[in-house]
């Protein structure tokens, strides 16, 4: 138990010291795990294990960098697009919501309004100190250029290695299991396996599919930048309710004040209702199923720690980390519930 829990600390403290270099890395495992089972089955089909990698790397990253380059100009102009109408939003939205207010401050008394207006200035006063560290990270961001610079060169290269040597890593740390316990890690380890892959894979699929729906579905109601509304609500579906909840806001909140009737903004909220609905009841049961186990509280709970601690690569590390957490608790409980300390019927003494 001290041996484990030792390796626990161990590995932590790593993450946490390693954090900013580990980004390649971990976007790197996470790659050649979603394609492990591609190149296997090409492999089945007397391909080499390392031609089979080069085909499937070189077809992901093709596809992946023709899909960034077709859709980059369409994002950038809707991007542009929704910047420019944000000035003309907000103010349509001062103008709506100044009569309320004047009405509410004409019922406060005097000392409630100082209360106001002095919380309004040490607001206005953090605002300006969080603009001005924002100015400052955009000043040093050389350090976020060579991250994302690493991220593009380094990614595909510790990738293939990944995904040629897959099969032989983990037959070599399969070696390395105790004897005795062997078989009881190796359950664990296939329950784990299976829990990332209906997750990783699955929700992977679900939110390809959102981020179509919701994309087509809001540019052929007109909606102003409604490709990038969609395409970010259906990504952010990776998150449990995040991304439908995030999309519906900004999606009815442009349509207020764009359109001059009820039926478009009607039919932006039918958008988003008919994805969750084809998302809860046909998506999600057959390309996830019931196997993930990992509750949506629990999912948020993760990614949130996992961003707090680590940053972005602690939010690449946090599901991995919630299915192996969830796993281990649940064996656990099974293991205490056919105790003889559970079953035992005498009032512990």
């Amino acid at each position: 138990m001290k041996f484990w829990v030792a390796g626990i600390v161990a590995v932590t403290l790593l993450l946490h010291i390693l954090s900013g270099v580990l980004l390649p890395f971990v976007a790197a495992c996470g790659i050649a795990y979603f394609l492990d089972p591609f190149a296997d089955w090409l492999e089945a089909r007397k391909l080499s294990r390392g031609f089979a990698t080069s085909v499937i790397l070189l077809t992901f990253f093709f596809f992946s960098t023709v899909l960034l380059m077709l859709m980059f100009p369409l994002l950038q102009s809707q991007i542009i697009q929704l910047a420019r109408s944000l000035p003309t939003m907000i103010e349509n939205a001062r103008t709506l919501a100044q009569p309320l207010f004047e009405d509410i401050i004409a019922g406060l008394p005097p000392v409630v309004l100082d209360n106001i207006r002095n919380a309004a200035a040490g607001f206005a006063g953090k605002a300006v100190s969080w603009g001005s560290s924002v100015l400052a990270n955009l000043w040093s961001g050389g350090v976020a250029f060579f991250n994302m610079l690493s991220l593009v060169v380094i990614t595909p290269v510790v990738a293939f290695y990944l995904l040629r040597d897959w099969d032989l890593i983990v037959a070599k740390v399969d070696s390395w299991l105790p004897l005795g316990s062997a078989p009881i890690i190796r359950a664990r380890f296939s329950e784990i396996d299976n829990t990332l892959a209906a997750f990783i894979r699955g929700q992977a699929s679900v939110c390809l599919v959102l981020s179509l729906i919701y994309a087509i579905g809001l540019s052929l109601v007109g909606l102003p930048s409604g490709l990038l509304i969609g395409l970010g609500a259906g990504l952010f579906s990776f998150i449990p309710y995040l991304g439908a909840a995030t999309g519906l806001a900004t999606g009815v909140g442009i349509a207020v004040f764009h359109f001059d009737s009820l039926m478009p903004i009607a039919t932006v909220t039918g958008v988003f209702l008919f994805g969750q609905i084809l998302e809860s009841y046909v998506l999600t049961p057959r390309l996830v199923g019931d196997r993930v186990g990992l509750h949506p509280v629990w999912i948020i709970f993760a990614l949130l720690a996992g961003g707090a601690l680590f940053g972005f690569t602690g939010v690449l590390l946090a599901v991995p980390t919630a299915a192996v957490i969830g796993v281990l608790s649940r064996y656990g409980i099974s293991r205490y519930l056919s105790s003889a300390f559970y079953h035992s019927v005498e009032p512990p003494q």
